[in-house]
């Protein structure tokens, strides 16, 4: 089976040689596909070198500008396609998801059709983050998991392996999402068509690089994505 690791980058080019060199050093066979949104810090250049010096190893997908982290996937999910992927892996470039997780994730997808990697199972965490993080984070889970039905305890995970008939299934043109919000859009989706979804620990750590991603306006949008979904599943009923 053939597993694509999926990094959508901007301005990580201080953390991307280090993810990709313990990617690549893991005892599973995997390659990384890396999206970047144009980087003014040449996050791509860096890319473009890792591929020619580990052919077939190191995918980069150009883009143009911040098109949103739900296309940036999106992208990744097609190129992966083109390659042949059976499984695909979403995960940050900034080490709050550590790559050592990346084969427990593996070994649960044989039973599984989705496996998050989870901060709120047991021996999952979340370190070096304020507190105002913990909070926003448990309150987005709590609201996505009222108004939605969702049952995984980690709704907004972006830590995520999906095989690929999970994906085959998503009609992507249809996701209102692009920003972070994208996630719970894919859980509610992949929930309502009946995947199996499994969650396996992982300690989440606040990045120790370059800055965060995550703004008001993309809460915001979040809550609008929630709150469209939520009158998708108790009217509309689609």
């Amino acid at each position: 089976m053939r597993t694509f690791i999926i990094v959508p980058t901007y301005n990580e080019a201080e953390n991307l040689p280090k993810l990709l060199s313990e990617i690549l050093a893991l005892p599973v066979d995997v390659a990384v596909i890396n999206v970047d949104d144009g980087s003014p810090d040449g996050t791509g250049g860096i890319a473009d070198e890792w591929a020619a010096s580990h052919p077939g190893k190191v995918i980069p997908v150009h883009r143009a500008g911040k098109l949103g982290l739900g296309t940036a996937y999106i992208a990744g999910f097609h190129r992966a396609f083109d390659l042949g992927a059976t499984r695909a892996i979403t995960m940050d470039a900034d080490f709050s998801h550590n790559p050592r997780y990346i084969p427990a994730m593996i070994a649960r997808s044989e039973e599984a059709d989705v496996v998050i990697g989870s901060r709120y199972v047991p021996g999952g965490d979340m370190l070096y983050c304020p507190w105002y993080r913990k909070a926003l984070s448990a309150g987005a889970n709590m609201i996505a998991h009222t108004a939605l039905g969702l049952k995984a305890r980690d709704t907004t995970a972006g830590f995520r392996l999906y095989r690929r008939e999970v994906l085959e299934s998503i009609h992507f043109d249809s996701i209102f999402s692009s920003g972070y919000s994208f996630l719970i859009e894919m859980l509610y989706l992949v929930q309502r068509k009946g995947w199996r979804v499994a969650e396996v620990p992982i300690v989440y750590e606040d990045r120790m690089r370059g800055q965060t991603k995550i703004s008001r306006n993309e809460i915001f949008r979040a809550l609008y994505t929630v709150a469209r979904l939520s009158f998708r599943r108790f009217v509309k009923r689609k």
